[in-house]
Formats: structure tokens, C-alpha cells, sequence
């Protein structure tokens, strides 16, 4: 009788904490719902003010219904020859900073985790610290420097830094090289391999997957720059998209043409959002077997 009873308490127990865990289960949920949806809320609104007329945007009521749906703007906009010249300036940075930047931080991540030579780790040290430095902080000396070379109002202020390499990916990489085993390099020294084969034959295709991930978000980061580019260049013909875009809102916002905004929104957003859904799982499967939270 005795063990009945405390069986059935047993039973109690674990059904109470069983509908406890289902109800904290159902507040997390509607929780973050409620934050993907604040979150999401302003794309979907700027989406939305693309394909409204300008009558609508300015009535005084809330709606997130275009009412007609007008595409015009988005033709409107690409028939802007700045526009156009913004995304192929931004293509002409982007392109050489992710194929040569990349390479020369694959190749220092290689060195700081596998190879060993003296004053590694505090090399690697003083290199992780300047993460901690904001651009604002470098940005004046960065311009009297470029200044005084002569690039300023060129690509090459953004191009030529960004070639030498990322520390963040610096950084991702090593980590993400730490958990490959170290007896792939005696291996390949047996085999007569020396180092940069080591790391071009070896050890870069088993990071590949990191490799596109860092270039992945290295691309958004280049795409969406908007701070250097208005430090460094003046003229127009050498603007990149997000400087036209800020442009665009100094003159048409006073004209209130608030629809034709957005749609350069939209536009120059579409690139970054299709690399990071097609490249979702492998980004943050990469983030998860690097250990970085």
C-alpha cells in the first residue's frame, strides 16, 4: 500500500513538472515571437512604403497595405545612373578585398595555429586587441595618411586595407583550425610537403566551409559600409551604393518621395539577403563548431 502511494506520487511529480516545462515552453515561444516580429516588423514596413504612392505614405493613417500596389519606383530607380555606378563601385571593392583579403587571412590563421615560430601568441594577441578599436578612433590619422599618399576620393582607401587581411577572420579561422588535428602536419612533412602546401593542399579545403562563411559575412559588411566610404571619398563618380543611398535620402526626402527611398532600399538589400539564406545552415554550423557564442 505504501509503495502504491508513493509511486503515485511519483507519477504526480513528474505529470506537474511535465505541464510546468509545457507552459514555460509556450511563454518562450510567444516571447520570441513577439521579438522576430518587432525585429522583422520594419523590413516588411520599408517593403511595403516601396510599393505605396506617395498619396498613401503621406495621408496620416497607418497602413501597411499598399493601396494601389505601385512597382514604378524600383524602375525608376534603376534608371538612376548613380545608383547604378554605386553597386558596381561597391562590387569593385568587395571583389579583390574577399578574394585577396581572404586569402592572406586563411593563410595567417594557418600560421598562428599550426605553425609554431617565436612570439606567436603575443603576436596573436596584439593582433586580436585592435578588434577593440573603433574606426571612429583611427579614422582621422587613417585620413591624413591616405591623404598624403594621394588615395583619398579613390577606392583604394577601402580596397588596400581590407586586402591585408580581417582579424575577425583571423580569429574565426584559428579557432576553427584548432580543432583539426596536429598530425596532419607531421604527416605531410613525412611526405615532404613544406608549408604552404601544407596549407593550400591540406588544410584550406578542410576549412572551406569557415572560409565562405567569414567571406559571407565579410561581403555584407563591405556592402553595407557606410562610415568609410564618406570619410575617404568625395566624388560622386567613385561613390559606393550606400553613400548614393544616403544621397538619395538628402534629396528626395525634401521632394517627399519617401516610396523611392525605400525601393533603393530594398534593392541594395536583396544581394546580402540571398547570400545569407542560401549560406544559413553553413554559417552557423561553422559558428557553432568554432566554439564562438
Amino acid at each position: 500500500m505504501d509503495s502504491y502511494i508513493i509511486k503515485n506520487k511519483n507519477y504526480v511529480v513528474k505529470t506537474n513538472n511535465k505541464k510546468r516545462t509545457n507552459i514555460y515552453d509556450v511563454i518562450i515561444f510567444f516571447v520570441l515571437l513577439l521579438g522576430a516580429i518587432i525585429m522583422v516588423f520594419p523590413l516588411i514596413y520599408m517593403v511595403a512604403t516601396s510599393l505605396m504612392t506617395k498619396n498613401q505614405i503621406l495621408s496620416g493613417t497607418f497602413s501597411i497595405l499598399p493601396d494601389p500596389i505601385v512597382l514604378g519606383k524600383y524602375s525608376e530607380v534603376l534608371k538612376k545612373g548613380e545608383f547604378i555606378s554605386g553597386i558596381i563601385n561597391s562590387i569593385k571593392v568587395a571583389v579583390p578585398v574577399l578574394v585577396i583579403g581572404g586569402f592572406t587571412s586563411s593563410l595567417a590563421s594557418f600560421a598562428f595555429a599550426k605553425m609554431k615560430f617565436r612570439g606567436k601568441n603575443f603576436i596573436f594577441m596584439m593582433l586580436l586587441s585592435t578588434i577593440m578599436i573603433p574606426f571612429a578612433v583611427v579614422m582621422i590619422p587613417q585620413y591624413i595618411i591616405f591623404s598624403k599618399m594621394k588615395w583619398v576620393n579613390s577606392l583604394l582607401p577601402l580596397i588596400v586595407p581590407g586586402c591585408l587581411g580581417n582579424v575577425s577572420m583571423i580569429f574565426f579561422l584559428k579557432q576553427n583550425l584548432s580543432s583539426i588535428p596536429d598530425d596532419l602536419m607531421e604527416a605531410a612533412k613525412l611526405d615532404g610537403c613544406g608549408y604552404f602546401r601544407t596549407y593550400w593542399s591540406i588544410f584550406l579545403p578542410l576549412m572551406k566551409g569557415a572560409v565562405g562563411t567569414q567571406l559571407t559575412l565579410w561581403f555584407m559588411a563591405i556592402w553595407n559600409d557606410y562610415l568609410a566610404p564618406t570619410v575617404f571619398l568625395r566624388s560622386e563618380k567613385q561613390w559606393t551604393l550606400q553613400v548614393v543611398i544616403r544621397s538619395f535620402n538628402a534629396y528626395y526626402a525634401i521632394q517627399s518621395d519617401y516610396a523611392l527611398i525605400m525601393a533603393a532600399s530594398v534593392i541594395a538589400m536583396i544581394p546580402t539577403m540571398i547570400l545569407f539564406f542560401l549560406f544559413q545552415k553553413v554559417i552557423i554550423e561553422s559558428i557553432a563548431i568554432s566554439g564562438i557564442k
